[in-house]
Protein backbone atom coordinates (compact mmCIF):
# COMPACT_ATOMS: atom_id res chain seq x y z
CA UNK A 1 0.00 0.00 0.00
CA UNK A 2 1.39 3.45 -0.69
CA UNK A 3 2.30 5.88 1.59
CA UNK A 4 -0.68 8.42 0.34
CA UNK A 5 -3.34 5.38 0.66
CA UNK A 6 -1.67 4.51 4.13
CA UNK A 7 -2.71 8.71 5.42
CA UNK A 8 -5.66 8.30 3.64
CA UNK A 9 -6.79 5.26 5.55
CA UNK A 10 -5.34 7.43 8.98
CA UNK A 11 -7.94 10.08 7.57
CA UNK A 12 -11.10 8.19 7.09
CA UNK A 13 -10.78 6.23 10.34
CA UNK A 14 -9.90 9.29 12.02
CA UNK A 15 -12.97 11.05 10.53
CA UNK A 16 -14.83 8.05 11.20
CA UNK A 17 -13.67 7.94 15.28
CA UNK A 18 -14.78 11.36 15.71
CA UNK A 19 -18.41 10.49 13.94
CA UNK A 20 -18.94 7.75 16.28
CA UNK A 21 -17.58 10.32 19.45
CA UNK A 22 -20.81 12.56 18.20
CA UNK A 23 -23.22 10.13 17.98
CA UNK A 24 -22.57 8.42 21.21
CA UNK A 25 -22.54 12.25 22.74
CA UNK A 26 -25.88 12.85 21.38
CA UNK A 27 -27.39 10.00 22.69
CA UNK A 28 -25.13 9.36 26.12
CA UNK A 29 -23.99 12.88 26.76
CA UNK A 30 -20.72 13.96 27.48
CA UNK A 31 -19.76 12.37 30.31
CA UNK A 32 -21.17 9.30 29.98
CA UNK A 33 -18.83 8.78 26.60
CA UNK A 34 -15.79 6.06 26.79
CA UNK A 35 -13.29 4.89 24.74
CA UNK A 36 -14.78 1.57 25.20
CA UNK A 37 -18.16 2.77 23.94
CA UNK A 38 -16.26 4.77 20.66
CA UNK A 39 -14.25 1.48 19.79
CA UNK A 40 -17.21 -0.93 19.90
CA UNK A 41 -19.51 2.12 17.90
CA UNK A 42 -16.40 2.26 15.64
CA UNK A 43 -15.36 -1.35 14.95
CA UNK A 44 -12.41 -1.28 16.30
CA UNK A 45 -9.52 -2.33 19.47
CA UNK A 46 -9.79 0.21 21.99
CA UNK A 47 -5.73 0.69 21.62
CA UNK A 48 -6.35 1.52 18.24
CA UNK A 49 -7.82 5.04 19.35
CA UNK A 50 -4.72 5.46 20.45
CA UNK A 51 -2.82 6.17 17.11
CA UNK A 52 -5.03 9.17 16.16
CA UNK A 53 -5.79 10.37 19.60
CA UNK A 54 -3.33 10.63 23.06
CA UNK A 55 -6.96 9.64 25.06
CA UNK A 56 -10.37 10.47 25.85
CA UNK A 57 -10.04 14.46 26.53
CA UNK A 58 -7.75 15.15 23.35
CA UNK A 59 -10.48 12.91 21.14
CA UNK A 60 -13.49 15.02 22.69
CA UNK A 61 -11.68 17.98 22.21
CA UNK A 62 -11.16 17.16 18.54
CA UNK A 63 -14.62 16.81 17.86
CA UNK A 64 -15.74 19.81 19.63
CA UNK A 65 -12.95 21.68 17.77
CA UNK A 66 -14.09 20.34 14.02
CA UNK A 67 -17.51 22.22 13.97
CA UNK A 68 -15.25 25.75 14.08
CA UNK A 69 -15.72 25.49 10.38
CA UNK A 70 -19.40 25.44 10.67
CA UNK A 71 -19.65 28.95 12.16
CA UNK A 72 -16.61 31.01 10.38
CA UNK A 73 -18.49 29.83 7.18
CA UNK A 74 -21.68 31.81 7.42
CA UNK A 75 -19.69 35.09 8.72
CA UNK A 76 -17.12 35.61 6.08
CA UNK A 77 -19.91 35.20 3.44
CA UNK A 78 -21.19 38.13 5.76
CA UNK A 79 -18.17 39.95 5.63
CA UNK A 80 -17.82 39.64 1.89
CA UNK A 81 -22.04 40.90 1.40
CA UNK A 82 -21.10 44.43 2.41
CA UNK A 83 -22.65 46.95 0.43
CA UNK A 84 -24.63 44.39 -1.84
CA UNK A 85 -27.91 43.06 -1.89
CA UNK A 86 -29.98 44.91 1.54
CA UNK A 87 -28.35 44.40 4.63
CA UNK A 88 -31.26 42.93 6.37
CA UNK A 89 -31.56 40.17 3.66
CA UNK A 90 -27.81 39.37 4.35
CA UNK A 91 -27.85 39.38 8.10
CA UNK A 92 -30.72 36.96 8.38
CA UNK A 93 -28.96 34.45 5.66
CA UNK A 94 -25.77 34.48 8.24
CA UNK A 95 -28.26 34.19 11.07
CA UNK A 96 -29.73 31.12 9.33
CA UNK A 97 -26.04 29.20 9.46
CA UNK A 98 -25.10 30.74 12.74
CA UNK A 99 -28.29 28.83 14.16
CA UNK A 100 -27.79 25.71 12.21
CA UNK A 101 -24.24 25.84 13.99
CA UNK A 102 -25.98 26.29 17.78
CA UNK A 103 -28.19 23.64 16.70
CA UNK A 104 -25.49 21.70 16.42
CA UNK A 105 -23.28 22.20 19.38
CA UNK A 106 -25.44 23.53 22.10
CA UNK A 107 -25.83 19.88 23.52
CA UNK A 108 -21.90 19.64 23.81
CA UNK A 109 -22.08 22.99 24.86
CA UNK A 110 -23.93 22.46 28.14
CA UNK A 111 -22.37 18.95 28.68
CA UNK A 112 -18.92 20.82 28.58
CA UNK A 113 -19.70 22.55 32.18
CA UNK A 114 -19.55 18.90 33.52
CA UNK A 115 -16.27 18.36 32.39
CA UNK A 116 -14.33 21.03 33.93
CA UNK A 117 -11.26 19.40 32.57
CA UNK A 118 -12.17 19.26 29.09
CA UNK A 119 -13.99 22.98 29.54
CA UNK A 120 -10.33 24.18 30.55
CA UNK A 121 -8.62 22.55 27.40
CA UNK A 122 -11.04 23.75 24.99
CA UNK A 123 -11.02 27.45 26.14
CA UNK A 124 -7.04 26.77 26.39
CA UNK A 125 -7.70 25.76 22.59
CA UNK A 126 -9.98 28.68 21.70
CA UNK A 127 -7.34 30.91 23.20
CA UNK A 128 -4.69 29.68 21.05
CA UNK A 129 -6.31 29.44 17.80
CA UNK A 130 -7.70 33.12 18.16
CA UNK A 131 -11.20 32.19 18.08
CA UNK A 132 -14.14 31.80 20.23
CA UNK A 133 -17.93 33.31 20.58
CA UNK A 134 -16.54 36.75 21.43
CA UNK A 135 -14.79 36.86 18.00
CA UNK A 136 -18.30 36.13 16.33
CA UNK A 137 -19.75 38.67 17.96
CA UNK A 138 -17.28 41.29 16.38
CA UNK A 139 -17.87 40.41 13.38
CA UNK A 140 -21.43 40.97 13.40
CA UNK A 141 -21.12 43.75 15.25
CA UNK A 142 -18.23 45.12 12.33
CA UNK A 143 -20.77 44.37 9.70
CA UNK A 144 -23.32 46.23 11.12
CA UNK A 145 -21.38 49.29 11.80
CA UNK A 146 -20.12 49.02 8.14
CA UNK A 147 -23.14 48.76 6.96
CA UNK A 148 -24.19 52.20 9.19
CA UNK A 149 -21.20 54.16 7.44
CA UNK A 150 -22.57 53.58 4.11
CA UNK A 151 -26.39 54.11 5.33
CA UNK A 152 -28.18 51.22 4.81
CA UNK A 153 -28.54 50.82 8.03
CA UNK A 154 -29.96 53.06 10.77
CA UNK A 155 -27.75 55.03 12.74
CA UNK A 156 -29.48 54.92 16.11
CA UNK A 157 -28.45 51.43 15.94
CA UNK A 158 -25.92 50.48 18.73
CA UNK A 159 -23.98 47.83 16.53
CA UNK A 160 -22.61 46.23 19.86
CA UNK A 161 -25.62 45.86 21.37
CA UNK A 162 -27.52 44.32 18.24
CA UNK A 163 -24.55 42.06 17.01
CA UNK A 164 -24.99 40.55 20.99
CA UNK A 165 -28.97 40.22 20.69
CA UNK A 166 -28.71 38.57 17.62
CA UNK A 167 -26.53 36.07 18.70
CA UNK A 168 -28.08 35.21 22.02
CA UNK A 169 -31.55 34.86 20.51
CA UNK A 170 -30.01 32.03 18.28
CA UNK A 171 -27.91 30.14 20.83
CA UNK A 172 -31.37 30.27 23.10
CA UNK A 173 -33.65 29.54 20.77
CA UNK A 174 -31.67 26.26 19.85
CA UNK A 175 -30.95 25.37 23.42
CA UNK A 176 -34.78 25.83 24.19
CA UNK A 177 -36.07 23.73 21.14
CA UNK A 178 -33.61 21.23 22.46
CA UNK A 179 -34.68 21.33 26.04
CA UNK A 180 -38.49 20.57 24.83
CA UNK A 181 -37.08 18.44 21.69
CA UNK A 182 -39.24 20.44 19.52
CA UNK A 183 -39.18 23.00 16.63
CA UNK A 184 -40.29 26.43 18.15
CA UNK A 185 -42.62 28.68 16.06
CA UNK A 186 -42.82 30.83 14.14
CA UNK A 187 -40.37 29.19 12.23
CA UNK A 188 -36.79 30.28 12.49
CA UNK A 189 -36.42 32.25 8.74
CA UNK A 190 -39.82 34.24 10.40
CA UNK A 191 -38.42 34.73 13.71
CA UNK A 192 -35.22 35.89 12.25
CA UNK A 193 -36.25 38.39 9.71
CA UNK A 194 -38.24 39.88 12.73
CA UNK A 195 -35.30 40.02 14.93
CA UNK A 196 -33.08 41.72 12.27
CA UNK A 197 -36.08 44.23 11.56
CA UNK A 198 -36.40 45.06 14.92
CA UNK A 199 -32.95 45.56 15.76
CA UNK A 200 -31.09 46.77 12.48
CA UNK A 201 -33.94 48.55 10.78
CA UNK A 202 -33.11 50.18 7.29
CA UNK A 203 -32.57 54.41 7.60
CA UNK A 204 -36.17 55.92 8.51
CA UNK A 205 -37.96 52.91 9.99
CA UNK A 206 -37.46 53.66 13.33
CA UNK A 207 -39.12 56.89 13.37
CA UNK A 208 -42.07 55.42 10.78
CA UNK A 209 -42.31 52.34 13.03
CA UNK A 210 -42.53 54.92 16.05
CA UNK A 211 -45.29 57.11 14.25
CA UNK A 212 -47.65 53.70 13.71
CA UNK A 213 -46.82 52.81 17.50
CA UNK A 214 -47.77 56.50 19.11
CA UNK A 215 -50.72 56.53 16.37
CA UNK A 216 -52.11 53.05 17.92
CA UNK A 217 -52.13 54.25 21.35
CA UNK A 218 -54.06 57.10 20.85
CA UNK A 219 -57.23 54.89 19.26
Amino acid sequence: MSSKAKQTGRLNRRSEILRATEKLMQSRGLSGVTTRQISREVGCSEGALYVHFKGRLQLLLAMLEQRLPDMLGPLKELQESLGARSPQENLVTALGGIFKFHQHVVPASAALFAEPELLAAYRASLNRQGKGPQLSMGVLEEYIRSEQELGRIAAVVDAKLAAYLMMSASFFRAFVEHFFSKSLQPTWRKFAEQLVRTIAPEPGQTGRDEKVAFAKTKH
